[in-house]
């Protein structure tokens, strides 16, 4: 695993390794997602696979220096493929003492620790809620501790450009990033290139930032206080092209893509609040595809216009995240009664009410599956990563279109903000979605079920097509309003049967691993990569564990009951405190057990290995 024996040009060595974890971390305003998204792209071109962690501050304007203001960006990058950003990190970048105190447990035992010296003043010290400078505690000798005055290296780099104090110090985050770049024997050329794309209008901006990311790649190579460099080959991936992308983006994506399989317009009604937001603006690039969007008012004027679109004839679908999903659920009550397709985006976040906007969770399950008056069954399905969101969307699209119902997509602020490498889909290899609309007048009852249960979808404005549409129950066949007892009974059990349905289409469950045994671990949504992985673990030390991810939540797949009977013990593991075991419980009468987490943050695979190991030896958890 490790070669010692290649020098540098200064005569540091490099050391070959397989998987890297590191985090920038400092205040919201000092570039850290940047500087890490930069990073992410640079070891994806070079061929890495890489997983990553976004964390943003919850506050707008928390005050600099504290540690309620600190942003951070944690990033893996391999050569194989992984699942997670890794449970701890191997460098931290710490651009003042209230990034150094928030991330420091995170970093493993002799990892890296880039300290910028400049913020290091009493004052500062005094932010972070600190009495003396916390780089004299001796627990970090535990470190390979390297202090690196970051603010002055980089107003000395960009000095000749004639930049203001302010905007010097703004290019810090490239100066690290530079510097790290060498460190890990990563080339400058993507970032050059993005920097002159960004700022091209700008000469003063491209230059300095330029500048300052040659000055910290520069330092690395001639201040001789690093005694090695370290190198990541590029991973062994499925041949093909890729990009890489965030949840949100792959969403967007294949949102657009699956308009374009119907043939149909995309039209996204939404209402700004995080994580959901960079949806609407990913969206909003693709007008030449047809798509509109609508910032609308409000959470009910963005579901009802998308509702009204999705009556028109094009593709409805609106987004938001657990606040506003709840505002919504009258509209999608709407959507359910009038059966017409509605695609409805939920970006979980940590609740209740405004919670941690900004750190993730999976607490929407409940109100995805039960949240609307009445019974009003709705599909439900959860993409596993970032790159799945592009498959997800397509699926559900797919489903909505096809059995005139709405449709919830669960997705997570994890998965959202997270990247991943998406591989290039031929648009040839994508099967079409075939739409049938209403056209004889003669045969028309807009009610009428074919063999799935699904009704005709007539477009206004076809002539002979007119029928009643609105919010009261539906006379069978002909959509008249009726109060007939027997009626609501039949069309309640009608749309129920219909949603059922979808199961034909899904195919079977697979397991990893063994399809019988002693312990079954079941996830879904975005903790699929770290339950995958650590069940990966178990198995190759011979411990007795398979993994069952689900995609489709509403309905589960045909023989899902059969695959959680087959094994002794049921272990599901979700952000929540247990909300598909409960499911699980109900439906199947199954005795699962839950392991839950609701800090905002993901699963470790190291908690989850200690927890296999504890229901194995028969430990309820």
């Amino acid at each position: 695993m490790t070669d010692k024996g290649d020098p540098s040009a200064n005569g540091n060595r490099f050391e070959e390794l397989k998987r890297v974890a590191i985090r920038f971390a400092g205040d919201s305003g000092d570039g850290m997602q940047l500087a890490g998204t930069q990073f992410t792209n640079t070891s994806a071109v070079f061929g890495n696979d890489v997983a990553t962690l976004p964390d943003f501050p919850a506050e707008i304007r928390a005050p600099a220096g504290t540690i309620p203001g600190v942003s951070g960006f944690q990033i893996s990058f391999s050569s194989y493929e992984i699942f997670t950003p890794g449970d701890q990190i191997d460098a931290l970048i710490a651009m003042n003492p209230a990034a150094l105190m928030a991330n420091i447990a995170d970093l493993r035992e002799g990892g890296i620790l880039i300290v910028n010296t400049d913020e290091f003043t009493q004052q500062n010290f005094t932010k972070a809620k600190l009495e003396s400078d916390p780089l004299d505690d001796p627990r970090f000798n535990n470190y390979r501790l390297y202090k690196v005055p970051i603010t002055t290296h980089t107003v000395k780099a960009v000095e000749e450009v004639g930049l203001g104090a302010k905007d010097s110090q703004r290019c810090k985050n490239f100066y690290a990033l530079g510097l790290v770049y060498w460190m890990y024997d990563r080339p400058l050329d993507t970032t050059l290139k993005w920097i002159q794309q960004k700022f091209g209008n700008r000469p003063a901006l491209v230059d300095a930032n330029e500048r300052a990311l040659r000055a910290g790649f520069n330092f690395g190579d001639t201040a001789e206080i690093f005694p090695l460099r370290f190198r990541v080959q590029p991973a062994q991936l499925p041949p093909g092209k890729y990009r890489n992308l965030t949840g949100n983006q792959a969403l967007a994506m294949g949102l657009v893509t699956a308009a374009r399989l119907a043939e149909k317009s995309l039209f996204y009604g939404s209402y700004p609040i995080t994580p959901a937001s960079d949806v609407l603006h990913e969206l909003a690039r693709y007008k030449n595809f047809d798509v509109r969007t609508f910032q609308a008012e409000d959470e009910i004027a963005a579901v009802c216009s998308a509702i009204g679109a999705s009556f028109a004839g094009a593709i409805g679908i609106t987004g938001s995240s657990g606040p506003g999903i709840a505002l919504k659920q009258e509209a999608i009550g709407l959507a359910v009664i009038t059966e017409l397709p509605l695609v409805v985006v939920d970006v979980q976040r940590a609740g209740p009410s405004t919670g941690m906007p900004t750190k993730t969770e999976q607490s929407d399950l409940f109100q995805a599956m039960l949240g609307r008056n009445g019974e009003s069954p709705v599909p439900v399905v959860a993409a596993r990563s970032a790159a799945d969101c592009f498959e997800t969307a397509i699926e559900a699209v797919r489903m909505a279109l096809q059995y005139m119902t709405p449709i919830f997509i669960l997705s997570d602020g994890y998965i959202a903000n997270g990247t991943e490498p998406w591989r290039v889909i031929r648009s040839a290899d994508l099967h079409p979605i075939d739409i049938r609309h209403a056209t004889d007048p003669a045969t028309f009852q807009p009610y009428e079920r074919d063999e799935r249960g699904v009704r005709p979808w007539a477009l206004p404005g076809t002539e002979g097509l007119q029928h009643r549409i609105g919010g009261l129950e539906k006379s069978d066949l002909t959509g008249n309003v009726s109060y007939d007892p027997d009626n609501h009974q039949h069309m309640t059990d009608m749309r129920a049967a219909k949603v059922a349905n979808i199961a034909n289409e899904l195919g079977d469950e697979t397991v990893f691993g063994d399809d019988h045994g002693e312990l079954l671990v079941v996830s879904w949504g975005g903790t699929y990569g770290a339950v995958r992985t650590a069940v990966d673990e178990a198995r190759q030390a011979g411990k007795p564990v398979s993994h069952l991810h689900l995609r489709w939540l509403v309905p589960m797949k045909r023989n899902v009951e059969q695959i959680l009977r087959s094994f002794e013990r049921v272990l599901v593991c979700e952000l929540n405190m247990g909300q598909l075991r409960q499911i699980i419980r109900g439906q199947f009468a199954i005795d699962a057990q839950g392991y839950n987490k609701v800090k905002g943050k993901p699963f470790m695979v190291s908690e989850l290995a200690k927890v296999f190991d504890e229901v194995l030896e028969g430990v309820q958890v």
